[in-house]
């Protein structure tokens, strides 16, 4: 870990990185990708420890309130003290402005933070993401090895669901030859249901791989699945999208899941439901 003060922190659609870089140790990390110019060993995360000055004095300058999004390509919840100190202030400010979040994390760390999560919904809108890959423990244990399981995910899914938080998954990515299963898929889909998620995130059964991110996959198929990077080379060269044989069937499957169960199935819908802020709920705590 090392620190490292910024010049700013909100993007121009409100989304924001406390840090560069993860411990998680996902085998298929996009943000390893060479196109993001991460110059520092990817698990020496940098630490932006002035991000919650920036924020306050970028939410003070809105002249409208706004739904802050962060996690998208960094964890908010990655194990380092200075980081869990960083993204509580960047909460308490967020409430303290009365703006909606939109958060995304992998860790059940965010249960640490659910009082800010509670009162922040009270005032505009706080929506929870999780990402969902693989269900059976063992294997969710090597394709995303330091972080909770996809059963404990479900389980914060259910308590955010308690405390009336809207919850989305990214269900993705789905690894050729290793998760992209309909014995997987149902059981993924199964959680989302019982959790009562608002949403479902997805692209396709399938990944991405960039220069930078595919190495480090094709390391860890070498490691862990012999015989398998030979397979992806032969099939899939150095394509940037990588579409598992059994898209349509399972793609079929999520599409007809999410109609019985009214989970909105909508990539499109979903990313704008998390960037509009709730100006009727904003309206009412103002006029109490």
């Amino acid at each position: 870990m090392h620190l490292r003060e910024v010049r700013g922190i909100l993007s121009a659609y409100n989304g924001m990185n406390i840090s560069r870089g993860c411990t998680h140790g996902c085998i298929y990390c996009d943000s390893r990708s060479k196109c993001y110019r991460i110059e520092h060993d990817f698990e020496d995360v940098q630490i932006k420890s002035n991000a919650p000055a920036l924020l306050e004095n970028a939410l003070k300058r809105k002249r409208k309130k706004c739904v802050v999004g962060t996690g998208a390509m960094s964890d908010p919840y990655i194990p380092i003290p200075e980081n869990l100190a960083n993204i509580r202030a960047c909460l308490e400010i967020i409430d303290r402005h009365g703006c909606g979040l939109a958060i995304q994390t992998k860790s059940d760390l965010i249960l640490r933070d659910l009082d800010l999560l509670a009162s922040i919904n009270k005032k505009a809108k706080c929506v929870v993401q999780t990402t969902m890959t693989t269900f059976d423990e063992k294997l969710c244990r090597i394709i995303e090895p330091n972080v909770c399981g996809t059963r404990r995910r479900f389980e914060v899914l259910k308590t955010m669901r308690d405390n009336g938080i809207q919850t989305i998954v990214w269900l993705c990515p789905f690894l050729p030859f290793i998760n992209d299963t309909e014995e997987n898929l149902r059981g993924l889909l199964d959680y989302c249901a019982e959790a009562g998620v608002y949403g479902i995130l997805c692209w396709g059964i399938g990944l991405t791989l960039r220069e930078g991110s595919r190495e480090y996959f094709y390391s860890k198929l070498d490691e862990h699945f012999p015989g398998l990077k030979n397979i992806y080379e032969k099939k899939y060269g150095h394509s940037y999208v990588i579409n598992s044989d059994n898209n349509e069937p399972l793609m079929k499957l999520l599409r007809e899941t999410c109609e019985k169960h009214r989970i909105v199935l909508d990539n499109d819908a979903l990313f704008e439901y998390m960037r509009t802020f709730d100006e009727k709920k904003g309206a009412q705590i103002e006029l109490f």
